[in-house]
């Protein structure tokens, strides 16, 4: 019995519906009933009795299920200890993140470490003005960005963080005052222009150029790192939006962090060169996916 077709058994023992094992499976209906079908005929014995109402498996099907479950299993670990053993001769991943992320990260980074004893992860800062050079130059194997990321020769993998956005404004602005941001409160002010080199669709996710009703969001002056935003707007050139995560570690003078009520949850994801693919990205990936997304 090839391995595929093992997959195909089990996953229909778990689902009991031919539609959806080839859905979850991602190959047609007809490839699942044929998998089964050459099951059967090669043990001699009906795996799953079937009707127009339901699928289910019969006893011999129950006991290969639990058979075939534990081998593959077995298999798993197995290829996983000798992935692990060829990740942990001293391969350190370059993972570039905003500010204080590194430290959210910590859950990640610990599950990454005890899975694969020998691999580590190195923090590199990245910056909103430039988000993807380091990336395609190699000097960062993942960057943890804020989505969407379309760009062609990058892959989008798992969603690491999310969280909501805060809105830095001069300590002595009026909105201090109120304690709270909107969307709308933009477009009467200025907030930073981010430069060329971060595509206008990415910045646009973090800071629109219109609200909600429309109007215009006025933006400069110039800044291209996040302390160079923060001096800005405690110099009172500008209001700019930002994740909450900088709220929770920052506290510069002259500068306060205000909740936005009204804007879009935040989704931050790993993100690597397609052509730099490897297993210590896949091993990564497959461990924040296995862990699932950190709530700010």
């Amino acid at each position: 019995m090839e391995l595929r077709d093992i997959e195909i058994f089990l996953t229909l023992a778990e689902e009991l519906h031919f539609g959806r094992t080839a859905e979850r499976l991602r190959v047609s209906q007809a490839r699942v009933s044929q998998a089964i079908g050459k099951q059967e005929r090669r043990l001699g014995v009906a795996l799953f009795d079937r009707t127009s109402r339901r699928v289910t498996l019969t006893p011999v099907g129950r006991r290969l299920r639990e058979d075939l479950q534990q081998a593959l299993d077995l298999l798993k670990e197995g290829l996983a200890r000798a992935e692990a053993a060829g990740l942990g001769a001293g391969r350190t991943l370059r993972l570039g993140v905003f500010g204080h992320a590194g430290h959210v990260l910590r859950p990640l980074v610990d599950a990454f470490r005890t899975r694969y004893p020998g691999a580590d992860v190195q923090f590199g800062e990245i910056y909103g003005s430039d988000p993807f050079t380091a990336l395609r130059t190699g000097e960062h194997d993942v960057h943890v960005l804020w989505l969407p990321v379309a760009e062609p020769d990058l892959t989008v993998g798992p969603t690491v963080l999310t969280g909501g956005r805060v809105l830095a404004v001069p300590a002595d602005h009026p909105l201090a005052e109120r304690g709270t941001a909107s969307l709308e409160d933009l477009a009467d002010n200025h907030v930073v222009d981010l430069g060329p080199d971060a595509p206008e669709y990415w910045v646009a996710s973090m800071v629109p150029t219109r609200t909600p009703l429309g109007r215009r969001i006025p933006r400069g002056p110039t800044a291209r790192t996040f302390h160079e935003i923060l001096s800005l707007v405690a110099a009172g050139h500008c209001v700019h939006p930002l994740g909450e995560i900088a709220a929770r570690y920052n506290r510069p003078p002259g500068v306060v962090f205000l909740p936005m009520h009204d804007a879009p949850t935040l989704q931050w994801a790993l993100t690597w060169r397609s052509t730099a693919d490897s297993p210590a990205v896949r091993a990564l990936a497959q461990t924040a996916a296995d862990l699932g997304p950190i709530s700010l």
